[in-house]
């Protein structure tokens, strides 16, 4: 074996340490990244040639976690890893979209590249590591890449900013991003903040950027060891130049002139099929099937070229708008009446239809993953059916978009919030986007907000999202960011960055570049604009509604939570659950209770109210401590010479002295009470062993002394 290994600081004393030669030597490229002890091992096999008719990078990256990298065994009836959970599939798309842009665009081979956590440190998240360790392992390849790229996670915690914190201190973070980029550009930033400024999240991107520059110099000095600066040579690409002048000069103009006629998106595309046909027909029915397939190419190059062309030299886009104009917006709320909140938001040609459900802790999600398992109170899912966009497409369930937008969309909302003593609710929001021409994500956002204030969830602001693009012309300089991106401006455009806010500041973005040289003051610029955009769209939503309602919908389900002395957890639950199943059968709730430091936190959920109180009063009629001077209705238990044993509470009897059931003297309990009677009694004492003293008599009214009978009064 020939290992090496290769390490740096990160600034602070912690280091990370990248090893090649050892694992994996098949591959065109291998490494293992470790940091404490989280272990990433990265593969990268490309193959040699391409299929013919390609003219893509056929590129796929998975992310992957072995349960045994934590000690566990996987959950389920298999016991073994089976498809990627979502958590997975996210750390996948967050490598995935730092790597493409990075490749030669004429490159076609079927490339894979594998990350597979192998060990893991609970407190060192293994996401942040990813798109270092996957970069690293093309960096010791022969497979032509524009990198390397490095991933960092950058967050402030106590108003410092801090590279690839521990889990720990996360919690105290107040704004955190994975940042994504190569020595002298950012290409990708994906994460979330607490209401921050424009000027604040610059200032984080620029902190994580230098962090990266350092880890790419190690990934090519690593390169440099092994020996593989000279990467393989490939072919991958007809060409015919004369061709190509042919289609600009036959089809150009009438590109353009589409492109401004400021028509709706189906007739644009069928207009643009159209001129592509006519220009193939000229070729004649003998055409080869590779000059077909140029021609198809360069008519697309021409599109990417007129339309760019028209934003950069009139400053118009495809539906006449200029650059920071948003789509009209129509919004409603209450549209489905069954819902327990739901709304439809529409902006453009894009619109989402959102329903918000309520549910009970047992509708948490449970989360069985290798780095991460638990509970989980917020759902969000995003759903894009094909006949949203005009396409017919069967459904095969949430696919890597739906969930990385869905992602985006509940890390946005999930930051305005209430806290668990205000909402107990699970919530489930789910998003169905019917129609889409641009930023679908962003809609989602803005329904899910509308439909939270619909359902009666009293969430601390209202948020709103927006999609901004870029053209630029990197011989003229010349560049135009666009507010409200279409899905063609989306495909031609050199940037698709997301954000999304409150009016006090921005709650989460996802940012994407497709070009090198994204410089600060157009990623200011773009910041700047899309706050505008997002108040705009505020101010919008607030016609519709613009705070929670006051209360749930009549239909919604209720919780009512309760906090009880951790000593009577035992009680409500009843050997083996039979007092509180006894106590959901009986009232129709649903009962839940754990214990959370010295307190047991019950949850009462039912859909009506006379449900919820009745196992309130039996809940607190167990859990409640008696109270000296207070009247109960009690339960004789048993009778004894001395007196009669009786229930005030459940599972706390008191002594009913037989000289305090009546004002006459007893002599004997005989026939006075028997056990079951119903009686009113008053708690006198509590003594120090926890033994009560209850009177009948102090109840009843006394009677009048008899006559010549002189009451003693104290000197």
């Amino acid at each position: 074996m020939n290992v090496i290994k290769k390490s740096f600081d990160l600034g602070d004393g912690r280091t990370i340490e990248i090893e090649t030669g050892k694992l994996a030597k098949q591959a065109d490229g291998s490494v293992v990244v470790r940091m404490g002890d989280t272990m990433l091992l990265a593969t990268v096999v490309s193959s040699v040639g391409a299929k013919a008719g390609v003219d893509f990078l056929p590129l796929s990256v998975d992310y992957q976690e072995k349960y045994a990298a934590a000690g566990r065994i996987p959950g389920g009836f298999l016991r073994r890893e089976a498809r990627l959970s979502d958590y997975e599939v996210l750390i996948s798309r967050l490598v995935d979209r730092a790597l493409r842009p990075m490749f030669p665009e004429d490159y076609h081979s079927d490339t894979q590249v594998m990350i597979t956590l192998i060990s893991s440190d609970k407190n060192i998240m293994p996401d942040s590591l990813a798109g270092l360790a996957a970069s690293a392992a093309i960096a010791v390849s022969d497979i032509p890449f524009n990198g390397p790229i490095s991933e960092v996670r950058v967050a402030k915690i106590d108003g410092q900013l801090v590279i690839n914190p521990y889990v720990s201190d996360l919690e105290r973070a107040t704004l955190e991003f994975l940042v994504a980029g190569t020595e002298n550009d950012i290409v990708m930033v994906e994460g979330e903040a607490d209401e921050i400024s424009e000027e604040e999240m610059v200032e984080a991107i620029e902190f994580a950027h230098k962090a990266i520059i350092v880890q790419v110099k190690v990934q090519k000095e690593l390169t440099e060891l092994v020996g593989k600066t000279k990467k393989r040579e490939y072919s991958h690409e007809d060409s015919n130049p004369e061709l190509k002048e042919q289609v600009y000069a036959a089809t150009y103009d009438q590109v353009y002139a589409v492109a401004k006629s400021q028509t709706a998106k189906h007739e644009r595309t069928e207009k643009f099929a159209e001129i592509s046909a006519a220009f193939v027909a000229t070729l004649g029915e003998e055409v080869d099937a590779v000059t077909a397939f140029l021609a198809k190419k360069y008519f697309h190059d021409v599109q990417y070229d007129a339309i760019r062309n028209l934003v950069l030299d009139e400053g118009m886009r495809l539906d006449g708008r200029d650059v920071r104009t948003v789509r009209p917006i129509w919004s409603e709320v209450s549209y489905l009446p069954s819902a327990h909140g739901s709304a439809v938001f529409t902006r453009g040609e894009t619109q989402s239809l959102t329903t918000v459900t309520l549910g009970s802790k047992d509708d948490e999600q449970m989360i069985d993953g290798a780095f991460i398992n638990g509970y989980n109170k917020f759902l969000l899912h995003y759903n894009f059916p094909g006949f949203s966009t005009g396409e017919v497409r069967p459904n095969r369930g949430a696919g890597r978009r739906e969930i990385g937008h869905g992602h985006l969309a509940m890390r946005s909302l999930r930051k305005v919030l209430p806290g668990l003593e205000e909402n107990p609710y699970t919530i489930r929001i789910v998003s169905d986007i019917l129609e889409s021409n641009g930023s679908s994500s962003m809609a989602t956002v803005c329904a899910g907000t509308l439909a939270l204030m619909d359902a009666g969830i009293k969430i601390k602001a209202p948020v709103s999202g927006i999609a901004m693009g870029l053209i630029t012309d990197e011989k003229t300089g010349k560049y135009a960011i666009l507010t409200d991106i279409l899905g063609d401006e989306d495909h031609l455009g050199d940037m698709d960055f997301k954000v999304t806010g409150t009016e006090k500041g921005i709650v989460a973005c996802q940012m994407d570049l497709k070009i090198n040289g994204l410089k600060w003051e157009v990623l200011t610029a773009a910041l700047k604009q899309a706050n505008e955009a997002r108040l705009h769209i505020l101010n919008e939503m607030a016609k519709t509604i613009a705070v929670p309602r006051e209360d749930y919908k009549d239909h919604a389900p209720r919780i009512v939570s309760l906090s009880i002395d951790k000593e009577f957890i035992g009680a409500v639950i009843g050997p083996g659950g039979k007092i509180i199943q006894e106590m959901q059968r009986e009232t129709g709730a649903s009962i839940s209770i754990e214990e959370v430091g010295n307190k047991g936190i019950v949850e009462i959920f039912a859909d009506n109210k006379a449900a919820i109180d009745a196992a309130v009063k039996r809940i607190n009629a167990i859990a409640a401590k008696p109270d000296i001077g207070a009247t109960y209705d009690g339960k004789v238990k048993s009778i004894m010479p001395f007196g009669a044993f009786v229930e005030i509470m459940p599972g706390k009897d008191g002594l009913l002295h037989i000289s305090e059931i009546a004002w006459e003297r007893l002599e004997t309990m005989d026939g006075v009470l028997k056990e079951g009677d119903k009686i009113q009694v008053k708690l006198l004492d509590i003594d120090k062993q926890g033994k009560m003293k209850l009177s009948r008599k102090a109840l009843l009214p006394r009677p009048p002394k008899p006559e010549g009978v002189q009451e003693n009064k104290p000197a």
